[in-house]
């Protein structure tokens, strides 16, 4: 059985962290079972372990050095974070294979409120299709990043994960060059017209992990 917790208020980031690592190390000893817990973070960038000097832009919030895969990224209220500390053990140890899995649950999800989310090769993440919006300058249409998604392993229990925007602020993204990756923007449930709210989307991804995890 997996443990689900839902933070209350906004949790710091550096107290996610350390939860995290105790979880992590609990879960290998076989003192605790695995866990998704579901938190929201005060306005804050993280970098990760491919971070570019360059695409911090504007340092307006605090930044995180962090392990995790990926570059940067900011997190902030209205947006879901979905710490995912599973046993790869058990699991298979395929970190392809897992970062797959993640992206087909947030995928689910979003499916339960009629959104298409589409995984792009070379972009970790997901991504809505924006043919309303101008295209690219090629001539392809634009993609709106909706979930980041970055994971670390130690000893084959994952910790870190996804980043869902509900209803964050979308200006806050302007400090960085999210992902880095230019000439896409990002959007949310709502930037999409959707009167969703979080307790609908931890609906939503409680009802799609067994399909996904079993």
């Amino acid at each position: 059985m997996v443990d689900w917790i839902t933070a209350s208020g906004l949790t710091g980031y550096d107290d996610a962290v350390a939860f995290m690592e105790a979880r992590v190390a609990a879960i290998h000893d076989g003192r605790a079972g695995e866990l998704v817990w579901l938190v929201e973070h005060p306005p804050l960038y993280t970098a990760g372990t491919s971070a570019r000097d360059g695409d911090l832009l504007d340092a307006r919030f605090p930044v995180h050095a962090t392990g995790r895969g990926g570059q940067y990224t900011y997190h902030g209220p209205g947006q879901r974070i979905v710490y995912v500390m599973l046993d790869l053990n058990r699991r298979g140890r395929d970190v392809r294979a897992f970062v797959g899995r993640l992206e087909a649950w947030v995928i689910a999800a979003l499916g339960d409120f009629g959104v298409a989310g589409v995984i792009r090769d070379g972009r970790v993440g997901v991504w809505v299709p924006r043919p309303d919006k101008p295209p690219l300058p090629d001539g392809s249409t634009r993609d709106d990043k909706i979930a980041a998604i970055g994971v670390k392993l130690r000893r084959w229990v994952s910790f870190h994960g996804m980043a869902i925007n509900v209803e964050p602020d979308l200006s806050h993204y302007g400090g960085i060059v999210p992902c880095g990756i230019s000439g896409h923007g990002i959007t949310s449930l709502v930037d999409l017209g959707l009167p969703v709210g979080m307790a609908d989307l931890d609906l939503a991804l409680r009802r799609n992990f067994d399909p996904i995890f079993g």
